[in-house]
């Protein structure tokens, strides 16, 4: 009994055929999955802490705490 020969004509484009359309479909689902998952609250978080954020009052907050070397606390 003699075994029989692996067929190697053609075999790179046989496999592309079944591999390159699930590796594309394959990426463009996890893209799909991360863009709603990890992107959009991430957007949304940002969105909610600049509703309400005051910078001038953040900073003056951070002035008082003495955090700048170049600005003095109002108090001093």
């Amino acid at each position: 009994m003699s075994l029989q020969k692996p067929v190697m004509r053609g075999l790179l484009s046989r496999r592309l055929r079944f591999h390159l359309p699930l590796a594309f479909g394959l990426s463009l689902f996890v893209a799909v999955a991360y863009k709603y998952t990890v992107t959009e609250p991430r957007k949304q978080a940002y969105a909610d802490f600049y509703k309400n954020y005051d910078a001038v009052k953040e900073f003056n907050g951070m002035r008082e705490a003495g955090v700048f070397e170049s600005v003095q606390p109002t108090g001093k």
